[in-house]
């Protein structure tokens, strides 16, 4: 099975530097509906059996972007398992204000989650928002799905992943943070390994012609 994860398109929330997490949930920018639609083009010729996206409106309608812009004749299934962490008191504060005040503890969320206090600010723990994700992944071992679309969020996807990947919480981050309207690819036989075909692709938004992906 191959697992194309997206980050939903870029948001009011994102372009004012708030957290944004389970709890809120502001409007996709008229620019990133247009980056999602090269996106839906680029994966245009991809078969997709089965398409889920978090039920927070920032996901749901970038999955109904992309959708529009391919040939598969799938719905789309929302789940509260695929929402973005719960970041507690965190939530619509100004990134750049919560720095200031607690430093150590954002150099921990952005590089190291292994050393976040999530206790701190009421938020999820690292287990907790990631085990999520991983939980319904891997309830799609028995399915007969080959392409499977799954539209989330930044913090979640990106710990996610790793974890699919075999990482430990304090390698989290080790490979940045995934972009909104980023395409990240998985393939497994077993649901036990998982093979990186893509990282935070947005190559699509570098070209004219947005051909169609192809996948190794």
């Amino acid at each position: 099975m191959k697992l194309y994860f997206v980050r939903h398109g870029k948001t009011e929330w994102n372009l004012e530097g708030r957290f944004q997490g389970a709890n809120g949930d502001s409007p996709l920018l008229e620019s990133s509906i247009k980056e999602t639609e090269e996106l839906g083009r680029y994966l245009k010729a991809i078969p997709f059996d089965a398409v889920y996206s978090s039920d927070l409106e920032r996901a749901y309608r970038t999955a109904d972007i992309i959708m529009n812009e391919n040939d598969s004749p799938v719905q789309i299934t929302c789940s509260k398992a695929l929402r973005e962490w719960d970041l507690g008191n965190l939530e619509g504060q100004k990134i750049s204000l919560v720095c200031a005040i607690y430093p150590k503890q954002m150099e921990a969320f952005r590089h190291n989650l292994a050393q976040f206090n999530n206790s701190m600010f009421e938020a999820e723990s690292v287990y907790q928002a990631t085990q999520r994700i991983l939980n319904f992944v891997k309830s799609l071992k028995d399915k007969k799905e080959e392409n499977v679309l799954i539209v989330g969020h930044g913090a979640t996807l990106t710990a996610a992943i790793q974890r699919l990947l075999g990482f430990e919480s304090s390698q989290l981050r080790r490979g940045g943070g995934l972009d909104n309207s980023s395409l990240t690819i998985l393939e497994t036989d077993d649901f036990s390994h998982f093979n990186l075909l893509k990282w935070n692709d947005t190559s699509y938004q570098l070209t004219e012609t947005n051909e169609p992906v192809t996948v190794p």
